[in-house]
């Protein structure tokens, strides 16, 4: 079984458009939720996003878009782009930057690629509204390929001439942590030398909002308050958008290229929670189970662990599920690692959420810190003896634990060591 490690970041988020900009504001705790312009309206029961600056994807015409100027991209492939494609475009070049890759290294028989993201619902909406209105002679050819789920993969894999296995992945809130479950896998058992794994959302109106209707959102219009996991007071999660790209290499490439890998992707672990459609089992037990798999895969004790990023979305119901798990997890003696919800921060990215937050770990090696758990007033009783940290530690983990849950009661864990 090969080594696997983690050689690229690239970032397009609500805290920063880069790795230095999101490492800053990781540790200073400083968030990215904004009241959303669109938002602004009496219908709208939901006021503040997690927001993307320095990019402009409010036009279903990808010609009137707008993003930062140290990125080129060609006219034919933005054409077929959703918004969280040109997210995801533009992290995959700055990973593909940071890890040192040349061009050879990209697009070969041996370099896959796998993404993960709901779609555009706002292209959807848009090409079918005209299908409806103007007839399909006057629709786009680029529609379904702009739109439907696969966009993030089917442009990512024909822009940058991927060979190796490509994929996209759909399990809500747990599909970009399953990507890179999956590309561990293909790099271990040696299919794969190198994968690139991608998580990207639109974080727009039509992208969100719907999820109201699930009365899963905060209704909090002050910034600071809307977000806030483990919190007695939190009432619903802030949406999100952007990209996130990781490279993951094998150790013989690592040695070859001489890289410098930010940690190791030691091993990782899934289970379901076999209970409801959209909400997550109580005491957490699908979740419990993954991450005790992950544990087992990796060659960790829960006494090694030094630091967990929850998934906890800020939501009444699915933080204490996860306070659970995590106190059934690390009951032993010794066992009592670091925990915060970086989704204070950012908002809940949704598909995008497990790469993302891999990428803040892979950071917090690099930069030896944990980032903590922002905008806690009121601890939650449930949480009681868990270490639920609310300010940055400073300091280098050994061993990281990354969990996801997603709709349907899918649970990934990831673990990560210090390379």
């Amino acid at each position: 079984m090969a080594r696997v490690f983690i050689t690229g970041l690239g970032f397009v988020t609500s805290i920063g458009n880069d790795a230095a900009a999101v490492a800053r504001n990781l540790r200073d705790l400083r968030h990215g939720i904004e009241l959303y312009p669109p938002f602004q309206k009496p219908e709208c029961p939901c006021k503040v996003a997690g927001t993307i600056k320095e990019f402009r994807t409010d036009s279903p015409d990808p010609e009137d878009w707008s993003w930062p100027e140290r990125y080129t991209i060609k006219r034919e492939h933005i054409r077929s782009m959703a918004p969280n494609g040109l997210f995801a475009h533009c992290a995959f070049l700055q990973a593909v930057a940071d890890a040192r890759l040349e061009e050879k290294d990209v697009s070969n028989d041996d370099s896959g690629l796998y993404a993960a993201s709901g779609g555009s619902p706002f292209l959807t909406h848009h090409h079918h509204e005209r299908l409806l209105k103007v007839g399909v002679a006057r629709c786009s050819p680029m529609g379904i390929v702009s739109s439907i789920v696969g966009t993030l993969n089917f442009n990512l894999v024909a822009a940058f001439r991927i060979r190796g296995a490509s994929c996209g992945f759909s399990s809500a809130c747990a599909s970009s942590a399953h990507a890179l479950g999956y590309a561990f896998d293909d790099i271990s058992l040696g299919r794969q030398k190198r994968m690139f794994v991608v998580g990207a959302e639109d974080g727009n109106y039509d992208a969100i909002m719907p999820f109201a209707a699930m009365r899963t959102l905060s209704l909090q219009s002050d910034p600071a308050l809307a977000s806030r996991p483990f919190d007695t007071g939190r009432d619903g999660f802030v949406g999100t958008g952007g990209g996130t790209v990781l490279v993951l290499e094998s150790e013989d490439e690592v040695a070859r290229r001489g890289a410098r890998p930010y940690c190791e992707l030691a091993g990782w672990g899934q289970a379901s929670d076999g209970y409801n459609v959209a909400i997550s089992h109580p005491e957490g037990s699908g979740l419990r189970l993954a991450t005790e798999r992950a544990l087992r895969s990796a060659g960790v004790a829960p006494g090694g662990v030094d630091y967990v990023n929850a998934h906890a979305t800020s939501t009444p119901i699915g933080d204490i599920s996860e306070a659970r798990m995590l106190r059934a997890v690390f009951r032993d003696a010794g066992a009592r690692p670091a925990i915060s919800s970086t989704k204070a921060l950012t908002g809940h990215g949704l598909s995008l959420a497990g790469a993302m937050e891999t990428g803040f770990c892979a950071l917090a090696f690099r930069e030896a810190f944990l980032p903590g758990s922002a905008h806690i007033t009121h601890l939650d009783p449930e949480c009681d003896g868990l270490n639920i940290i609310r300010a940055t530690v400073e300091g280098r983990p050994d061993v990281i634990v990354k969990n996801s849950s997603g709709f349907g009661g899918a649970n990934v864990s990831l673990v990560l060591k210090k390379a």
